[in-house]
């Protein structure tokens, strides 16, 4: 599992510890990542691992599935990706089962 959220891309940022006596040495500063089930009104629940912030983005957004249709391809991830194309066709399949 990569250190990777999935909403927001927040990822593992690198830095320097730095002593009293002004010693560096590297260190990583790592995202919050939480590993969740999400509730989709559509797909039931999904699990994803993602930040705190991005739960909130989710949470804002009106839901796990408004927020995937709202946002655009491009400023999703390749795992947000196959999740709003899961959702799109189920949305299909119930409207034509609908109709």
């Amino acid at each position: 599992m990569s250190r990777r959220c999935v909403v927001s891309g927040k990822g593992v940022l690198t830095g320097n510890n730095v002593s009293h006596a002004n010693n560096r040495t590297r260190r990583r500063f790592l995202p919050n990542l939480q590993d969740v089930s999400v509730v989709s009104d559509l797909l039931g629940r999904v699990r994803l691992r993602v930040t705190t912030r991005g739960l909130k983005t989710i949470e804002h957004n009106g839901g796990l599935d408004s927020w995937l249709l709202s946002t655009n391809d491009s400023k999703l991830s390749d795992e947000a990706r196959l999740l709003k194309r899961r959702l799109t066709k189920t949305q299909k399949t119930r409207e034509a089962a609908a109709a």
